[in-house]
């Protein structure tokens, strides 16, 4: 009964890892790594590790049981957007780790949640690199815990200068638990829209980027 127990948990392990699934010819698929994504609570991987508790009950394994219960409180949380605050980001670190990424010309964080990227052109202004930057955080620690601010150095138009953010681990406009959305746009884009759209979309100069020559 007990090995019976471990192949079920094995098994449903299994079907909740994104490694386990095949190609129609049989051959492991190969996908791109993306950041990690704190969503809701994967009812597959809770079974799993209900599964482990049991099994661990059963041999008297109290590390995997411990291990087991620690691993859905961390689920329970991510599930509720609530940031590890026993892994911070160091933000020195942080700075260093994005600086070497393609297109970034510097980094600073405006606040203890906020992370602000500096790029060098608008093919660098995009979700692509907020992944990356995440991608270059996750190893210093729970990057639920910061939102990505990039902005163009380089913009010559209104929507070129609009900030794009995002939370490391969550969709467009949405913010982790206690965590505040913050304007970091000297003026913000929807104000700016209708100003330019009151002008009738000419070319008059937009409010915050100043005359142009």
């Amino acid at each position: 009964m007990p090995m019976q127990r471990w192949l079920i948990a094995a098994a449903v392990t299994c079907v909740a890892a994104a490694g386990c699934s095949e190609t129609p010819d049989g051959k492991t698929a190969q996908t791109t790594r993306r950041p990690q994504q704190a969503g809701s609570t994967r009812p597959l991987v809770t079974a799993s590790h209900l599964a482990g508790i049991e099994v661990a009950g059963l041999t008297g394994d109290q590390r995997a049981m411990q291990g087991h219960v620690e691993a859905m409180h961390k689920d329970m949380m991510r599930s509720m957007h609530l940031a590890d605050p026993s892994r911070r980001i160091d933000h020195e670190a942080a700075r260093a780790a994005v600086r070497p990424l393609p297109g970034v010309q510097s980094a600073v964080w405006i606040d203890n949640a906020n992370l602000l990227v500096m790029v060098g052109g608008g093919q660098y202004r995009s979700m692509a690199t907020i992944d990356n930057v995440c991608l270059a955080l996750e190893p210093l620690g729970d990057t639920l815990s910061v939102v990505v601010n990039v902005q163009d150095v380089m913009a010559t138009t209104s929507e070129g200068a609009d900030t794009l953010s995002r939370n490391c681990q969550l969709g467009a406009g949405e913010r982790a638990m206690f965590q505040q959305k913050r304007q970091v746009d000297v003026l913000d884009p929807e104000v700016r829209r209708v100003f330019r759209a009151q002008q009738g979309g000419g070319s008059d100069p937009d409010p915050d980027l100043g005359p142009r020559s």
